[in-house]
């Protein structure tokens, strides 16, 4: 194992990450076994003991979910592994995920970042769950006999159906593909275990929630025949899952596979293994693209793979842990370069790129990319992977709901609840997993007062999804304004 942060030199440690140990190069490049390895529970009370406990949670200030992290922290710090893992799953029915592909952006605003090495606060949640009473089960409140129909079995989606079932609403979950977790079914391995979605659902199996799968909106239903059937409200969480296009000649070759799918493919036990050839190129550079790159990787036993992105280093989506993974692998990075054309005559055979210039930063501040003459050159290989960005799929979804699309593909109702023009039908997504958490969490809150509304009541707070009376505490003491921005 090697060690993913090394100890800064400071008088008494408290600046020094507690090492994370992770499999080494040579496993990494052909395996799918998990990168990451877990702490030991003195480990995590060690690490734990370096947080501040600042009055103002910065940390939590930057949690999509307002996760109280800091909670968390000061009882593993105590060795308190059994209320940590309590206070985790109160906030968050898919912590098993999250603790291991979240992005952490917690660990971005924590205060130790400044001086040192921020705390490992997603490594700490899954040494609360890992050694803490995690097979926990949710509690439904007292059944209202409402119903609310959800379309999409994403995190978005499941988001708000657990919201709407622990205030004893009703929920049928529709989902078009045969198997639930959208964008989660896309992670590789060597991030998330195959099962470690299934404690996350497990933890639902009391909650009045129904799933249909292998249902289409647009084709099996539409979303007022599900209102007219008699659910008060409909929530799109359809996501953006059509992957698009370059756009260039060649792009329908055999040998070109677009990203989503092919990880998907990975994923579900149907791997393209004998399609995929030892030179490939992924074109994107956003974390779907290094995802795709990784799995390449790993699928092509130790072959050649190269990253093609239009800009710079410095302005690739895909986080850094993610990018310098990838190069700690053996990924190839070519910044600055552009497709113009695949080649090949019954197979891929090369991919032709051309160099560019980042121009004058525009008036929204960024760079137009200008081609350079004469820069041309031809990459060979077998394989490309195109990961330049998602769409939604909206094909049979009614004109009259006046769908919003996103500058990243999911749609979206136009009004500030997120309704749409039809009356009861609401749509959101979001970029990740957990910013897609988020967006159900909000969706589920517009929908529940939106009920309220038309019953004459007060809409309902969450209470404790564990069983405890009352309302569950939604943030910790000194929590101020968010920090992010939903989208």
């Amino acid at each position: 194992m090697t060690g993913a942060a090394e100890r800064l030199p400071s008088q008494d440690g408290r600046y020094a990450r507690v090492p994370i140990a992770e499999q080494p190069q040579d496993v990494r490049r052909t395996t799918f076994s998990l990168i990451e390895r877990p702490y030991s529970p003195e480990e995590a009370v060690l690490e734990a003991q370096r947080c501040l406990q600042c009055a103002m949670p910065f940390c939590v200030q930057a949690c999509p979910i307002t996760q109280d992290c800091r909670g968390y922290i000061i009882l593993i710090s105590q060795g308190k592994f059994n209320e940590a893992a309590h206070l985790t799953l109160m906030d968050n029915p898919f912590a098993t995920v999250l603790c291991k592909c979240c992005y952490h952006y917690c660990e971005e605003d924590c205060v130790m970042g400044g001086k040192g090495t921020p705390i490992a606060i997603r490594h700490l949640k899954r040494a609360a769950l890992d050694y803490g009473q995690s097979e926990l089960t949710y509690v439904p409140s007292a059944p209202r006999h409402e119903r609310v129909a959800i379309v999409g079995g994403g995190p978005a989606g499941l988001m708000a159906a657990w919201e709407l079932c622990i205030r004893g609403y009703g929920v049928t979950l529709f989902e078009s593909e045969q198997f639930l977790g959208g964008q989660i079914s896309t992670i590789p391995k060597y991030h998330l275990e195959e099962t470690d979605f299934d404690w996350d659902l497990a933890r639902m199996r009391n909650l009045d929630l129904t799933f249909v799968l292998g249902k289409k909106a647009g084709v099996d239903f539409t979303p007022e025949s599900l209102l007219a059937e008699g659910y008060l409200a409909v929530y799109l969480a359809v996501g953006a899952s059509a992957p698009r296009g370059m756009d260039v000649p060649g792009e329908e070759l055999p040998g070109v596979f677009s990203a989503l799918p092919f990880l998907l493919a990975m994923n579900k036990g149907d791997p393209p293994l004998g399609r995929v050839g030892r030179k490939v190129v992924v074109i994107g550079g956003g974390d779907v693209a290094m995802d795709a790159a990784r799995t390449a990787l790993r699928v092509s036993k130790k072959g050649d793979v190269t990253v093609i992105y239009r800009r710079d280093r410095k302005e690739m989506p895909a986080g850094p842990e993610e990018v310098d993974g990838g190069a700690y692998e053996g990924i190839n990075y070519r910044f600055q370069r552009v497709p113009v054309r695949i080649v090949g005559t019954d197979h891929v055979e090369g991919i032709v790129i051309q160099r560019v210039e980042l121009g004058p930063p525009d008036a929204r501040g960024k760079r137009k990319l200008e081609p350079v003459p004469g820069s041309e050159e031809t990459v060979p290989c077998d394989t490309v992977v195109v990961a330049v960005g998602q769409k939604a799929d909206l094909e049979g979804f009614p004109k009259d709901l006046d769908l919003k699309l996103t500058s990243q593909g999911w749609p979206e109702g136009g009004h500030p609840d997120w309704m749409t023009d039809v009356e009861g039908v609401f749509a959101s997504g979001g970029k990740s997993v957990v910013y897609a958490m988020a967006a159900g969490t909000r969706a589920a809150e517009a929908i529940d007062a939106y009920i309220a509304k038309k019953k004459g009541r007060a809409p309902i707070p969450r209470p404790d999804p564990l069983g405890a009376p009352g309302p569950a505490r939604r943030r910790p003491p000194g929590y101020g304004d968010p920090t992010w921005v939903l989208e």
